[in-house]
């Protein structure tokens, strides 16, 4: 993510712990959880998380190595095969896109790269291929489910729904629907929209989320379909839409790579709950467990902290709610 200090968004960021009132109630029940940040500016939240995780490891066993007998279904596969496929996004920053250089990165990917690492121990593999496949919105279940991919590696928010078509891996990220608007709008709340254009890509659970507040709230505002991420910024830019809605963090994100980033700002207002996980096929359990013991080794080890602090961290420390996850989710082997 480019080193710029985004005006509108900076003040939002900064104020965001203040405005955990808004937040959904599940949120701020996790939140009670979680000591009250360090006032020692040079530990702070991260150093809070340090903490919890090192607690969390101390009470964890050092994982054994699997045996790579009776293999069956995902990891069969790919024992079989010397090769996992993954899907990925290709402009969701910061957690799945594509690089200058034309391969996959982001924080997302990064996970993904170490589950990739603990599979080729447990199936005994010298040498495992990894297969980018970039898939959309439209296109990701169904990679999941046809069989074209092992495992998506994106933005994905695991909903019960989803969880009738696919499974998910443990959580990856803890994030909330927001919108992006012009300072010059002066934008304050959802009601400040009636009337106007707000952008989203269909089919998202931002979508769903932000029909049905704007139905609660009787607000007239117009929904415009989307292609992607970038789309959604050429339009604000141009003015053909008055706000983007999206996850707060993609928006952060997104802005950062507009020609004006400091002309952009992130509304206070949470639209949604975004719990984000790995999409993989229904029932296979194996390969589920050998997605979560990865990612509970990380969380339990602390490595999540380098991994969160270098595609998140000129954003300021991690939010408790996102501490809270890692600590939930570090489970003992």
């Amino acid at each position: 993510m480019d080193d710029v200090r985004l005006r509108g968004l900076g003040r939002h960021v900064e104020r965001r712990h203040r405005s955990q009132r808004r937040l959904p109630r599940v949120w701020q029940l996790l939140v009670e959880l979680i000591p009250v940040e360090s006032p020692d500016s040079r530990g702070g939240t991260m150093s809070v998380l340090k903490a919890v995780l090192l607690v969390i490891s101390l009470a964890g066993l050092i994982p054994a190595a699997a045996s790579a007998q009776d293999l069956q279904g995902t990891l069969k596969k790919i024992k079989d095969s010397g090769t996992i496929t993954i899907g990925y996004r290709e402009q969701s920053l910061p957690f799945s896109f594509r690089g200058d250089d034309g391969k996959p990165t982001g924080y997302s990917v990064d996970l993904c790269q170490r589950i990739v690492t603990g599979i080729q121990q447990q199936v005994e593999l010298p040498k495992l291929d990894v297969k980018w496949v970039p898939v959309t919105v439209d296109t990701r279940i169904a990679a999941v489910v046809n069989g074209t991919i092992d495992l998506e590696c994106g933005s994905t928010t695991s909903s019960l729904s989803r969880q009738e078509q696919v499974d998910f891996s443990n959580m990856t990220f803890v994030d909330g629907g927001s919108l992006l608007v012009k300072l010059t709008s002066n934008f304050a709340n959802l009601q400040d929209l009636g009337g106007k254009k707000i952008g989203v890509i269909p089919g998202t659970t931002t979508e769903s989320a932000l029909k049905s507040l704007l139905q609660k709230t009787s607000v007239t505002a117009q929904i415009v379909t989307i292609t992607d991420h970038r789309g959604g910024l050429a339009a604000l830019e141009s003015g053909s839409i008055d706000a983007y809605a999206s996850d707060r963090v993609i928006l952060i994100g997104l802005a950062a790579t507009a020609k004006d980033p400091g002309q952009f700002a992130i509304a206070e207002q949470y639209l949604s709950y975004e719990p984000y996980a790995f999409m993989m096929r229904r029932g296979d359990a194996p390969f589920r467990l050998a997605v979560n013991r990865v990612l509970s080794s990380l969380y339990r080890s602390g490595e999540i902290v380098q991994i969160y602090g270098r595609w998140f961290g000129k954003l300021g420390p991690p939010p408790k709610i996102l501490i809270a996850m890692y600590a939930l989710h570090a489970l003992p082997e």
